[in-house]
């Protein structure tokens, strides 16, 4: 009989989508394992501490490469597992495409997508917010996303496997447990159909 092929849904999109509530809530109705480059960026900034925009940058770098060792070990031990982050073409689609090609996986995208001015008033908003970890320099760095942010979306990752694009303009509006049954159908992961 043969073996279903792990699945990795990939949770991306610009800055202040609402990547990380969806993907928290997605994980939860899919029962899958949630790896976020921000929680594990997070833990190094308590860990190794932090500065400045620089400092954020090397250690966004560094969690990273932690979280695709994580994936890869999770897809290899035949997990499904949830991946978030604001994955951009330009650097992410080769590290997926490493991945895949090293555990055989099937991915889902779910990419955020939302109103360009809206995504900058909220990025400006959090990065003055307690609930935003202050290493991330978000305060030092509006002018850096300010054009990823007002054209409220990034490309796909060049990946096989669909796409579901997710507007994120109006989070309440989501429903996510339709979300939720439409990946479930797309490659048979464990959870709610």
């Amino acid at each position: 009989m043969p073996t279903r092929m792990p699945v990795a849904v990939i949770v991306s999109g610009p800055p202040g989508t609402g990547k990380t509530a969806l993907a928290t809530k997605l994980a939860k109705l899919l029962t899958l394992p949630l790896y976020s480059r921000d929680t594990i960026k997070e833990s190094l900034f308590g860990t190794l501490g932090w500065s400045d925009r620089q400092r954020s940058k090397q250690l966004g770098a560094a969690s990273a490469t932690v979280l695709f060792n994580l994936l890869e070990a999770a897809l290899k031990a035949g997990s499904d597992c949830l991946a978030e982050s604001n994955f951009r073409p330009t650097h992410a689609t080769a590290d997926f495409l490493h991945l895949i090609d090293r555990t055989g996986c099937a991915v889902v995208q779910v990419r955020c997508v939302a109103d360009g001015p809206v995504l900058l008033e909220r990025f400006t908003a959090r990065s003055s917010s307690a609930e935003r970890h202050p290493g991330h320099c978000d305060d030092q760095n509006a002018d850096e996303f300010r054009d990823e942010l007002l054209a409220g979306s990034y490309e796909p990752l060049d990946l096989p496997g669909p796409v579901l694009t997710v507007d994120t303009t109006d989070f309440q509006t989501i429903d996510i447990p339709a979300l939720a049954a439409q990946i479930t159908a797309l490659h048979s992961c464990p959870g709610t159909a």
